[in-house]
């Protein structure tokens, strides 16, 4: 869980930056995008480094889901009557809501977002336009409601981004009484960083402020 978590967090970090060249403009946009699928070239054919890093991610991403459904498992058989108290623990509550629900709501995201950009299926410009004129028609005003969709599932992977480092701190046993504040304060602010960074493409689109 550990591991395939840090390798999705190094890629929303690095997707994230990527998606910022919006800004700079359509020529440097398309010239990134360009870039991805000529990493290497020509010592190894085009999109040769962008495949593998996409059969990295889905495997991360499937034994992530994996991990999931095992631990969950693992502490069922471990406590199979429940506790007589009401009161929802962090982990009953908070963990529950954001990280398996927000999980599945993720799950189709990244199938939808797979259709739209990489695919080309349900994008409204298709494969003949440039990846900036894609991302343009994606989240235009009359579009909002893909970037609802959109917000939705991002502030999810806040949520579980940010649930998921403080997790890891936790694990790797470097949660203490006196660090456990400065622990949750660099897993908030570093979850924002992503969310923000990620939500402030398709609105600053959707508002006229990139077009």
């Amino acid at each position: 869980m550990a591991v395939t978590g840090a390798i999705l967090v190094l890629y929303l970090i690095a997707h994230m930056v990527g998606n910022l060249k919006i800004f700079f403009g359509a020529e440097d946009f398309n010239h990134y995008a360009h870039w991805l699928r000529t990493i290497g070239t020509p010592a190894v054919p085009r999109r040769t480094v962008l495949t593998l890093i996409e059969a990295v991610l889905a495997v991360s991403v499937v034994l992530h889901m994996w991990s999931a459904v095992s631990l969950a498992r693992r502490a069922s058989a471990a406590r199979p009557v429940k506790y007589q108290a009401k009161r929802k623990s962090h982990a009953q509550g908070y963990a529950v809501h954001t990280m398996r629900y927000g999980g599945v709501i993720i799950l189709l995201f990244v199938i939808w977002h797979l259709l739209d950009l990489t695919f080309l299926v349900v994008n409204p410009e298709g494969s003949a336009a440039t990846p900036y004129e894609r991302m343009v028609a994606d989240f235009a005003p009359e579009r909002w409601f893909i970037t609802l969709w959109y917000v939705l599932a991002v502030v999810m992977v806040g949520l579980h981004l940010r649930h998921g480092i403080w997790s890891a701190f936790q694990t790797l046993g470097l949660r203490t009484a006196r660090s456990d504040g400065a622990l949750r304060g660099l897993a908030t602010a570093l979850a924002a960083v992503v969310t923000a960074g990620f939500l402030s493409v398709p609105l600053s689109i959707t508002f006229g402020w990139v077009s």
